[in-house]
């Protein structure tokens, strides 16, 4: 079950969500090792797992206020190798959030060994034409609270 616990690190977010995952082996190349794009649809469902922790829904957000969230920019830094059933914990916090711009600071680990970093820059934008769209007053006041 995901969580939110509180990390102490400087470089780190303050708040942090964490999203257990175990690796399947449609995850592993043939030698039983996480494929490396396999990561970035981890760091998608745990930033997934975490919005709805807050209360929202991808689809809530594009029905009721019209817009979406886009990757704009991914920097991964592959450390250590994920094998076939390992059981991982992504986490989710924020760097910053701007009125259109979220940054986040996420990471996969395997007990305590740091396999992934990652930094990833979502902006949300309108659903129809991809403009972009402020966040609802809400969503940016929780997102604020875990900066």
């Amino acid at each position: 079950m995901a969580k939110l616990s509180l990390r102490h690190a400087e470089q780190s977010p303050l708040f942090t969500f964490e999203c257990p995952m175990r690796v399947y082996y449609e995850d592993t190349d043939a030698g039983g090792v996480v494929y490396h794009a396999q990561f970035v649809k981890y760091l998608e469902r745990a930033r997934t797992e975490w919005l709805r922790h807050l209360g929202f829904t991808n689809s809530d957000l594009e029905r009721k206020h019209g817009l979406v969230f886009i990757v704009s920019e991914l920097h991964v830094e592959y450390l250590k190798p994920a094998l076939l059933d390992d059981a991982l914990n992504v986490t989710v916090g924020i760097e910053s959030v701007g009125r259109v711009r979220i940054v986040f600071a996420q990471e996969v680990r395997r007990d305590h060994d740091l396999l992934v970093k990652a930094r990833v820059v979502v902006a949300s934008v309108a659903a129809n034409g991809f403009k972009p769209v402020a966040l609802p007053p809400e969503l940016e006041k929780k997102m604020e609270a875990m900066c």
